[in-house]
């Protein structure tokens, strides 16, 4: 069997399963968490910038709050939120690109007073 035969014979078995691509075509979620010094700040230098980059890379702020209910562990935080993008692709292109690195950089060392977390995972 030649290569294009059996590269499309497993293409064919692939999308039979459901299985071909099924790691790029996943969601994936940030979850940030942080102590934001001014709510006032974080909106007037922040997020009005930042979230139209956020919808430029397909991504969605789907839940955000400053009161979450914490159920475990210790919460260090005034503000935590739920990113949602297409793939982890577009996830880590948008925290990584270059029009969001100066408003990162904002957000990391001047608007929390503390270090935040951020974390991505994949959806499933």
């Amino acid at each position: 069997m030649h290569v294009k035969q059996k590269q499309k014979l497993e293409k064919m078995e692939n999308q039979e399963k459901g299985t071909e691509g099924a790691a790029s075509t996943k969601p994936a979620y940030i979850m940030v968490q942080m102590n934001v010094k001014s709510f006032e700040d974080l909106n007037q230098q922040y997020a009005q910038f930042a979230i139209p980059i956020l919808h430029k890379h397909g991504g969605q702020m789907i839940a955000g709050s400053p009161l979450p209910k914490v159920k475990e562990g210790d919460w260090n935080g005034n503000w935590a939120a739920v990113l949602r993008f297409p793939t982890m692709a577009a996830a880590e292109a948008w925290y990584n690109s270059e029009e969001y690195e100066p408003y990162k950089n904002l957000r990391i060392n001047e608007l929390q007073s503390e270090e935040g977390r951020v974390v991505i995972i994949d959806g499933m």
